[in-house]
């Protein structure tokens, strides 16, 4: 027969060894709340840069407005896009640039929320009316890439479509 004594004993030693690691987590977790809140003002994080166009204004004024000016040089490997995602298509179509160029998408919208996702590359932006929307990427293959709206925006949305041409 065990004797009980020993048996207890080291029950006992196996949950002070658990309760001992629990309360160094709820410390350490306590420490980590108490470091981010010191060092992140109180737990707000200001806002970024963000750039704000009027969606009323957006097809008339502006560098959305024609979209024969919607790609910018704006330095010696760099391009700036101007996109406008309205339902239910994308302006301008097809945008056409340079293979390993910088791209700067600056994209908005003029009426609802839209989706900006390039197939095949990481760019998946939301695009909010009024607000812009800035993303960069170097397309380092030439070929096609679909642009489509990932973000529900009314009846059309299924044939919400675009097209980048990079070229070599």
């Amino acid at each position: 027969m065990v004797d009980e004594h020993k048996a207890h004993k080291a029950i006992l030693a196996y949950e002070k060894g658990w309760l001992t690691f629990a309360i160094v987590m709820l410390v350490v977790f306590i420490a980590l709340i108490a470091y981010t809140l010191a060092t992140h003002s109180a737990g707000v994080i200001p806002a970024g840069q963000l750039e704000r166009v009027d969606p009323t204004k957006v097809r008339t004024e502006g560098p959305w407005a024609d979209p024969t000016q919607a790609v910018v040089q704006t330095g010696p490997n760099q391009y700036t896009v101007y996109a406008l995602a309205f339902a239910f298509g994308y302006q301008p179509n097809p945008i056409e640039v340079p293979k390993g160029a910088e791209i700067i998408f600056k994209i908005t919208s003029p009426d609802v929320i839209h989706g900006f996702h390039v197939e095949g590359t990481n760019i998946n932006v939301e695009v909010l009316p009024g607000e812009v929307s800035t993303v960069r990427y170097t397309f380092k293959k030439a070929g096609e890439y679909r642009i489509i709206c990932n973000q529900y925006c009314g009846l059309g949305h299924q044939n919400m479509f675009g097209k980048i041409v990079v070229k070599e």
